[in-house]
């Protein structure tokens, strides 16, 4: 099982290598970057590449490491024994599976995704230490332990808005994934485009990274933002020398609303184009 990226998925050596050492040490694969970075794509494109079975299990704020595991439901089983409902002589009835047990009992190495694990409370990480080290857990309304067939390859993404535990950082092969460059851009662009014209990307990719660059940006654009831009631009028949006109740095983009996604960072470059126009009075 080696991962190589897909047609789908651009994946830089360094990636490609983190991938498959997660894999080779059967550790966790913990990965940071910016939002729009790939992340969770990543765990989906490792799954086709590997022809493996993907379970998603997408974190929130409110999101308890036992949900992974299992949930029991004993106020359903409490109302069904009032009405006298013969299911209630089985509590397994009343056991909904988690993520974490699906990958477990599945005949086929998984691949599971626990995604945006640093949405959820400090301690969610800690609780889940021992289950992901020892690829087991133990049910305690029916007695019995549910251990992994096959050990998943875990794959969890990090937005970075909280710390994790040391502990649990030390149980995970950890790759930040860095912002493409320009060239790595282009070759994403092209999967997604074959088709758009190389004119239109260079002069698109120029803007874009200037956007970027503008100091005091509160939202930095995206690798799926600029997807969504440049499909927006192939759609309105906007031509590279549209993009050529403008500074980057002074005039609002045209379509920026696929770009600019706050506010305070329109109104920031509003100020920019005003100030660009009374200089070039």
């Amino acid at each position: 099982m080696r991962f190589q990226g897909t047609s789908a998925y651009v994946a830089t050596e360094d990636l490609n290598v983190a991938v498959n050492a997660a894999i080779t040490l059967e550790r966790p694969l913990l990965v940071k970057g910016e939002p729009g970075t790939g992340k969770t794509v990543l765990a989906l494109e490792i799954a086709k590449s590997l022809g493996a079975s993907l379970i998603e299990w997408h974190i929130k704020s409110t999101t308890k490491a036992q949900q992974g595991l299992y949930e029991y439901d004993a106020v359903s089983r409490l109302r069904d024994s009032q009405l006298g409902d013969e299911r209630v002589k089985d509590i397994r009835n009343y056991i909904k599976r988690g993520k974490l047990w699906e990958g477990f009992v599945a005949d086929e190495r998984p691949v599971l995704l626990i995604d945006e694990i640093d949405k959820a409370d400090i301690e969610f990480p800690n609780d889940l230490l021992q289950e992901l080290d020892r690829m087991e857990f133990y049910v305690y309304e029916t007695g019995e332990t549910i251990k992994a067939k096959r050990r998943p390859i875990v794959i969890i993404t990090s937005n970075n808005e909280k710390e994790l535990p040391d502990a649990f950082l030390r149980r995970c092969f950890f790759h930040y994934i860095r912002f493409p460059t320009p060239e790595t851009m282009e070759a994403i662009v092209a999967v997604h485009f074959p088709d758009i014209k190389k004119r239109l990307v260079s002069e698109a990719l120029r803007l874009f990274y200037e956007l970027r660059d503008v100091p005091g940006m509160k939202k930095k654009p995206s690798t799926s933002e600029l997807l969504d831009w440049l499909k927006l631009l192939m759609a309105e028949d906007i031509g590279p020398e549209t993009l050529r006109e403008r500074d980057g740095k002074k005039l609002i983009p045209p379509l920026h609303g696929a770009l600019l996604k706050n506010e305070q960072d329109v109104h920031m470059f509003e100020r920019l184009a005003f100030m660009a126009r009374r200089e070039g009075r």
